[in-house]
């Protein structure tokens, strides 16, 4: 995924609000951007930190700057939650995903589960579709794990554990499932999920991992270009296993 146009770099002076920053641009020009994150970005909204935003032309938009990336210990962290389903899908579509290759439809927000929509919907005439939900990762803890773990999720999350039980009933029902962790940083070595921050989404993992719902991950390479997709890295259980996934 590339950035339409050259990004804005500059200095965060506060996030607020949940979904606004301000921030203030190289060229000494102070702009509230949009924050395009509800999560609680630990470790990524210090004032001082380096950022880079995008800005748009379209003049029925409240605030033409969001906030894109943010750099954090030495490395680019993209924090655009909006991303990761174009980065993944983009990258099953170019066959850089070998655990999802070989369907050649590929749908974006298509209902399921009765009141959810999936991320993307992988389909083939010879083989059940695919489920894919898509988790945006950028929490990373120096004192936990040896500072090497992408974790997910930062803040309590009764959606993410909704689309884990939507996710395990079409197991149950003979279809394929799979929760895609993609971590837009890459400096971590594996994954794990945040079981003292979320312990109901961390148990709802477990027992979807147990009912055959496959758990994928992948870190990314970021840069002021734009943010694709890199290596898969393990995913770690809460239990000491490693989630495995599976190929039909």
């Amino acid at each position: 995924m590339q950035f339409a146009s050259e990004l804005l770099p500059g200095a965060l002076v506060q996030r607020y609000k949940r979904f606004l920053a301000d921030i203030r641009l190289d060229d000494g020009r102070l702009v509230t951007a949009h924050c395009p994150n509800s999560g609680a970005m630990t470790g990524l909204k210090a004032p001082g930190s380096r950022v880079w935003l995008s800005v748009s032309d379209n003049p029925k938009r409240r605030l033409a700057h969001t906030l894109e990336l943010v750099e954090a210990d030495g490395t680019m962290v993209a924090i655009n939650t909006g991303r990761p389903n174009h980065i993944v899908a983009e990258a099953i579509e170019a066959g850089r995903i070998a655990a999802l290759a070989g369907y050649p439809r590929l749908r974006r927000e298509v209902p399921y589960g009765g009141h959810s929509r999936v991320d993307l919907l992988l389909e083939a005439d010879n083989r059940p579709p695919a489920y894919v939900e898509v988790k945006n990762v950028h929490l990373r803890r120096p004192e936990r794990h040896n500072g090497r773990a992408a974790e997910f999720p930062d803040a309590v999350t009764a959606r993410g554990t909704k689309h884990l039980h939507a996710l395990t009933a079409e197991v149950a029902a003979g279809r394929r499932a799979v929760m895609f962790f993609l971590v837009q940083r890459a400096d971590c070595d594996h994954f794990r999920v945040a079981d003292d921050i979320d312990p109901v989404y961390a148990l709802a993992l477990m027992e979807a991992c147990a009912a055959g719902v496959e758990t994928l991950c992948h870190r990314c390479h970021v840069d002021r270009s734009g943010v694709t997709l890199a290596d898969p890295l393990p995913v770690r259980l809460p239990c000491g296993g490693q989630a495995v996934a599976q190929h039909p």
